[in-house]
């Protein structure tokens, strides 16, 4: 059973930067396609960046030059390294993993989540 937890969330200023681990346990991180999502509470969980097996990157337009995506087959870890935050970041964040992913960016594409790791920049 393949599990993930998420670290390195906390609270920053504006211009800040964080990086977000999401540890890999009972599978191997470079098999699967890893996904980064973000929950406001009361709205719904959405896309963030992510990374798929062939080490393909993709971003949504508000993260990109801010935010990287990578992983560390080494240590069986992803990353979410983020730059530049700004108040509007503030989310709970959650690593995901999958298989046979058609759409990286897509919640309903993976089979495997963290617990999250919550996120608050201040302005």
């Amino acid at each position: 059973q393949v599990q993930l937890v998420e670290s390195g969330g906390g609270s920053v200023q504006s211009g800040g930067s964080l990086r977000l681990s999401c540890a890999v346990s009972g599978g191997t991180v470079g098999t699967y396609s890893i996904g980064w999502f973000r929950q406001v509470t009361g709205s719904r969980r959405e896309g963030v960046a992510a990374i798929d097996i062939q080490g393909t990157r993709k971003y949504v337009p508000y993260t990109e030059g801010r935010f990287t995506v990578s992983r560390d087959n080494a240590t069986n870890t992803a990353y979410l390294q983020m730059n530049n935050l700004r108040p509007a970041d503030t989310a709970m964040y959650y690593c995901a993993a999958g298989l046979n992913i058609r759409w990286i960016l897509r919640v309903y594409e993976y089979q495997h989540w963290g617990q999250g790791t919550q996120v608050t920049v201040s302005s």
